[in-house]
C-alpha cells in the first residue's frame, strides 16, 4: 500500500496545521451541478479552515473538478456498485485490507483512500441527505471510510445529515457502526435526531441544528443578478408519482395566482441543472414546462454556484420550492417559503428546514398543484411580516449554535 504521490506525511505537516480528509457528495461532471451537495462541502471547507485546518483532501466523484472548485487536493471515491450483496462484499474486502490482506487489486481506488486517511489528522463526512436506503451506495462508501478512520485512530465527525427516513434493517446494520465510531454526529432535523438516538448515538455525541450551509456567504456583500423582492421558484423533477402534465398545469395556475396577488416578478432558479447555457437538464426542463404554461412573464436564472444561489434565495420576496437548499438559504434571511412536499423523504427535510425558523408553509405538492394551490401560496405570502419578525428573534441563537457546532468539530480534530 503506497502513500498517494504528492501527499505529505503527518510528520512533514507538524508545522503546517491540521490535515483533514473529507467526503461529500460532490463533483460536477458533464457540466451538471447539484447546488445543495456542493454547498455543504463548501461550508465545511470554510468553517474548518477558519478554525485552523490548513489542508483538506476531498473524496469526490470528480476529483479534478472538485480540486479546482475548492482549491483542495482530491481523490476518487472507493466506489460501491451493484446490489447490496456486492456492496457488502466490497466493504468486507476493504476491512480485510486494513488487517493486512490483499483482498483488492493494487490499483483499486480504495488504497488511495486508505493512504489518505492514514496520513491525515482527522476525517469528516460532510453534510448530506444520502444516509438512507434510497442510496445504499452512499451508506457503504461512508461506512468504509469510518472503518478506515477507526483502524488508524483518526477522529471522525459526521456533520449535517438527514438520516432515513427509509432505512431497511440491513442498512441499519451498516449505518449503526458508522455512527457509533464517530466522535460527533450532526443532524439537521429532529426526526434525524430521533433516528440517530434509536441507532445508539448517545446524547453527548449528537447535535441537531440547522443545515451546515445555512449561513454560507451570509455575511458576504449581496451580489445577485435579480432585483430584490422577486418571487423565486425552484422545483425538482421528482414529483412523487404525480402525473406530470397535470402537475405542471396546476403549478402554473397557482404561481399565476400568487404573482397576481403579490405583484412580485417571477424568477425560476434550478438547483440541479447544467452550467452550459445551451443545455437544459434536470430542474431546468421542468421549469421550462411550468413557465410555458404560465400567463405571467418570468425569467430563468442559470444554476451558477452555491454562493450565488444563496444570495438569490435570500434576496427573494418569497420562495416557492420543492427543493431543500433553496429553503435552507432563504429561511435565515426571513424569506417566507412555500415548501412543496413530494414524499416522506422531502417532507422530513423541508419540515426540518422550515421548522428551525418557525415557518409553517410546508404543503403537499399535490395540494399546491390542485384547486386550492394559489390560495395556500398566497397565505404564505401574507405571512411575510410575521416570518420576518420571528426570524429576527431566532437568528442570533441559530448563528451561535452553528458556530458552536464547528468549534466542537475542530476541537475533536485537535484531539
Amino acid at each position: 500500500m503506497n502513500v498517494r504521490p504528492g501527499l505529505t506525511t503527518r510528520a512533514d505537516r507538524r508545522d503546517m496545521g491540521m490535515h483533514l480528509v473529507a467526503i461529500g457528495d460532490v463533483g460536477v461532471s458533464g457540466d451538471v451541478v447539484h447546488i445543495g451537495d456542493e454547498a455543504m462541502f463548501e461550508a465545511l471547507r470554510d468553517e474548518v479552515s477558519a478554525r485552523g485546518v490548513r489542508s483538506i483532501l476531498a473524496i469526490s466523484s470528480a476529483p479534478a473538478e472538485t480540486a479546482r472548485r475548492y482549491g483542495v487536493d482530491a481523490i476518487d471515491r472507493i466506489g460501491f456498485t451493484g446490489d447490496r450483496a456486492a456492496m457488502a462484499a466490497r466493504l468486507a474486502a476493504v476491512a480485510a485490507c486494513l488487517e493486512g490482506d490483499s483482498a483488492l487489486a493494487e490499483d483499486d481506488p480504495a488504497w488511495r483512500v486508505i493512504s489518505a486517511v492514514r496520513d491525515a489528522d482527522a476525517v469528516a463526512i460532510a453534510g448530506g441527505g444520502n444516509m438512507a436506503s434510497n442510496w445504499p451506495l452512499h451508506i457503504y462508501e461512508r461506512a468504509a471510510l469510518a472503518l478506515i478512520a477507526r483502524r488508524y485512530g483518526r477522529p471522525l465527525v459526521v456533520s449535517g445529515q438527514t438520516l432515513g427516513p427509509a432505512l431497511t434493517a440491513p442498512d441499519r446494520e451498516v449505518l449503526a457502526p458508522l455512527l457509533h465510531s464517530a466522535a460527533l454526529v450532526g443532524v439537521r432535523e429532529r426526526a434525524s435526531e430521533a433516528l440517530a438516538a434509536s441507532l445508539g448515538v448517545e446524547t453527548a455525541r449528537l447535535s441537531a441544528h440547522t443545515d451546515d450551509a445555512s449561513f454560507l456567504g451570509f455575511d458576504d456583500r449581496p451580489v445577485t443578478p435579480e432585483p430584490a423582492g422577486s418571487l423565486v421558484v425552484s422545483l425538482s423533477t421528482h414529483l412523487g408519482g404525480l402525473p406530470r402534465a397535470e402537475t405542471v398545469a396546476g403549478l402554473a395556475r397557482a404561481l399565476d395566482g400568487l404573482a397576481a396577488a403579490s405583484g412580485l416578478s417571477v424568477v425560476f432558479h434550478p438547483h440541479f441543472g447544467s452550467l452550459d447555457p445551451d443545455v437544459l437538464v434536470g430542474d431546468q426542463v421542468l421549469h421550462d414546462e411550468v413557465r410555458a404554461a404560465m400567463r405571467t412573464p418570468s425569467r430563468a436564472v442559470p444554476p451558477g454556484d452555491a454562493r450565488s444561489s444563496a444570495a438569490l434565495a435570500r434576496s427573494a420576496g418569497m420562495l416557492v420550492t420543492s427543493r431543500y437548499h433553496p429553503t435552507v438559504f432563504a429561511t435565515p434571511a426571513g424569506v417566507p417559503v412555500a415548501a412543496l412536499v413530494a414524499d416522506d423523504y422531502t417532507g422530513v427535510k423541508l419540515r426540518g428546514a422550515t421548522g428551525w425558523w418557525d415557518q409553517h408553509g410546508t404543503m403537499p405538492l399535490a395540494h399546491a398543484a390542485g384547486a386550492g394551490g394559489a390560495a395556500s401560496l398566497i397565505e404564505v405570502w401574507e405571512s411575510a411580516p410575521r416570518v420576518a419578525e420571528r426570524t429576527a428573534e431566532l437568528l442570533p441563537s441559530a448563528r451561535a449554535a452553528h458556530a458552536e457546532w464547528w468549534d466542537r468539530v475542530v476541537t475533536v480534530f485537535r484531539g
